[in-house]
C-alpha cells in the first residue's frame, strides 16, 4: 500500500514538474526533441526516478505540431483571366456578292450609221497616179462626168463621153498594149487597151477610123497617136464625142469583161 502511495504522488509530482518546464522552457528546446528534466536533487528519490519517464510522453501529446506556412493566397480574378489560355482569333468570311439578276436588262439598240463607200484606190499597179486626157485639146475643165447616167431604161453609162469636133485626135491615155481593135454595133469602131501590168483595160468607142499602123499586140506610149473621134455605132451624128471606159481585169484577162471605174476623177482630179 505504502508503495501504490509512493508511485501516486511521484506521478503528480511529476505532471506539476511537467508542466512547469513546458511553460519555462523554450518551445525550440522542447520542439528540437530535447531531453528537459528537473534536476534529480530537488525532487524526492521515487519521484526523480519517474520525472524523466512521465515528462516526454506528456510533451509530445500536449504539445501542438510545428506550425506549417500558410498556403499562398489564391490568386484574383484578373490573373486567372491572364492565365486562361487564349482562344483563337475567328475572322468572319467576307459577305457573298449578291446573286446577279437572271435576265440582263435590254440595250436600247444604237441606230446604224451610214458608212461611205471607200474611194477607189489610186495604187500605181492599179490606176497610175494621172491619165492623160485621150482627146486632144480638150482641158479639165472641159469634162463632165458622165458615169453615172443611163442609156436606156436599164443599162448605166458607166464611162466619159468627152465632145470634140469629128476627126480630132484621139491619143493614149497611159503606156500599154493595144489587145483587141474591134467593130461592135453599139460602140462602132473600137480599141482595147492594156496597162503593162494587164489589171486595167482602156476603151476607145465610137472612132471615126484608127490611126495608121494600129494593131492588136501593138504597144503604144501615153500620148501617142491611135485613132480620130468619130459617131460609129449607135452614137448621134450630130454628137460626135469618145467613149472612154476603165475597167480592173479579172484572173482570165477577158479584154471584154471586168470591173468598171470612174474615169472622170482620174482625168480631172489635181
Amino acid at each position: 500500500m505504502s508503495k501504490i502511495l509512493v508511485f501516486g504522488i511521484g506521478l503528480l509530482a511529476g505532471a506539476g514538474l511537467a508542466t512547469y518546464y513546458f511553460v519555462a522552457t523554450p518551445r525550440a528546446a522542447l520542439t528540437a526533441g530535447a531531453q528537459v528534466a528537473p534536476p534529480a536533487a530537488a525532487l524526492p528519490p521515487p519521484v526523480a526516478a519517474i520525472a524523466p519517464l512521465a515528462i516526454a510522453p506528456l510533451a509530445t501529446a500536449v504539445l501542438p505540431p510545428a506550425l506549417e506556412p500558410p498556403p499562398p493566397p489564391a490568386p484574383f480574378a484578373a490573373d486567372l483571366a491572364a492565365q486562361a489560355p487564349k482562344s483563337p482569333v475567328v475572322t468572319p468570311p467576307p459577305a457573298a456578292a449578291p446573286p446577279l439578276p437572271d435576265t440582263m436588262p435590254a440595250i436600247a439598240a444604237q441606230p446604224q450609221v451610214p458608212v461611205a463607200p471607200a474611194a477607189e484606190p489610186r495604187s500605181p499597179m492599179l490606176l497610175p497616179p494621172r491619165l492623160l486626157i485621150p482627146v486632144a485639146g480638150v482641158g479639165a475643165s472641159q469634162l463632165s462626168d458622165t458615169y453615172g447616167d443611163r442609156r436606156g431604161a436599164s443599162r448605166p453609162h458607166e464611162a466619159l463621153d468627152i465632145m470634140a469636133p469629128r476627126g480630132t485626135p484621139v491619143l493614149a491615155a497611159a503606156d500599154g498594149k493595144i489587145v483587141k481593135l474591134f467593130d461592135s454595133k453599139p460602140g462602132g469602131l473600137t480599141i482595147y487597151q492594156f496597162d503593162p501590168g494587164e489589171t486595167l483595160a482602156y476603151y476607145y468607142a465610137h472612132l471615126d477610123r484608127y490611126a495608121p499602123g494600129i494593131a492588136a499586140g501593138v504597144q503604144v506610149k501615153q500620148g501617142e497617136l491611135i485613132g480620130y473621134v468619130g459617131s460609129t455605132g449607135n452614137a448621134s451624128p450630130e454628137g460626135p464625142h469618145l467613149h472612154f471606159a476603165i475597167f480592173r481585169l479579172g484572173p482570165e484577162k477577158n479584154w471584154w469583161q471586168g470591173t468598171p471605174i470612174n474615169p472622170y476623177p482620174l482625168l480631172a482630179g489635181p
